[in-house]
């Protein structure tokens, strides 16, 4: 069985590192997983940011236009309204 893990000599400015530590502590997780997990979230970020940079250019706006501005549908109830 492979390992699914690497290890990653990281240096971190001293007040990051505390900061990291307190957070985990308050977390209830270890450093490790701490810094792991924040990788992760940044990465899922990253990867929801380039899939809609990517979907927005691939827009039409044009024929948004052309959708927005037709006729007919339902006008919005009022609880729809910005005030």
């Amino acid at each position: 069985m492979s390992n699914s893990q690497s290890t990653y000599p990281l240096r971190l400015p001293i007040s990051v590192k505390a900061e990291v530590v307190r957070r985990a502590k308050v977390d209830g997780t270890s450093f490790n997983q701490f810094v792991a997990t924040a990788v992760a979230e940044k990465l899922a970020a990253m990867n929801t940011a380039a899939f809609f940079a990517e979907r927005r250019d691939r827009a039409n706006f044009d024929a948004f236009d052309q959708i927005m501005q037709r006729e007919g549908g339902q006008a919005p109830r009022a609880d729809d309204l910005i005030p």
